[in-house]
């Protein structure tokens, strides 16, 4: 018997991918852009998020940030869509191996931006960053779950029987 695809958790999968989108459009990749081109609005926004949350990177990104931001955008970006229809179709087996290379590289990028907001000696930054562990454990509480999420596509792409089992081709 063929076993079933994991639909709650392709579900999840889908409104991740999908509420990406407008994220890493409208916020995320404001750091690589020229001042004045974002809108007010949005610069504004994205002023609120930092200060509230004491997140100095955004603002102004170290290198190794940005360069994560310019991976967001040409390897991230364009696979939100095809990785949100798969998983709101259900049960596509193609998506296995581009969501494994898409968590995988995901996880890595969260791994060094975890331990940058846990251990970074934030008082000579610019922009206000982290000081407490408390404002520290917020600030990690908002990039967790672009950490837990992508594991956990991970996971499923490796461990459910319905994506492990990929079709072998007959041969004649």
């Amino acid at each position: 018997a063929m076993a079933a695809a994991p639909r709650w958790r392709e579900r999840l999968f889908a409104l991740y991918f999908i509420s990406h989108i407008p994220i890493t459009a409208l916020i995320d990749l404001q750091p690589l852009l020229p001042a004045g081109i974002p809108p007010q609005a949005l610069t504004d926004l994205l002023q609120q998020y930092a200060t509230s949350f004491r997140d100095p990177m955004m603002l102004q990104p170290p290198e190794w940030f940005k360069a994560f931001i310019y991976c967001e955008a040409f390897l991230q970006l364009p696979f939100f869509p095809i990785a949100a229809y798969a998983f709101l179709k259900g049960g596509c087996r193609w998506i296995r191996t581009p969501a494994i290379i898409y968590s995988t590289h995901v996880a890595t990028t969260l791994f060094a931006i975890l331990a940058h907001i846990l251990f970074h000696d934030f008082s000579k930054s610019e922009h206000v960053g982290p000081q407490t562990l408390r404002e520290r454990l917020v600030l990690l509480s908002i990039y967790l779950p672009y950490l837990l999420i992508p594991l956990l596509i991970l996971f499923t792409m490796l461990c459910n029987p319905h994506y492990k089992h990929v079709e072998k081709r007959k041969r004649k």
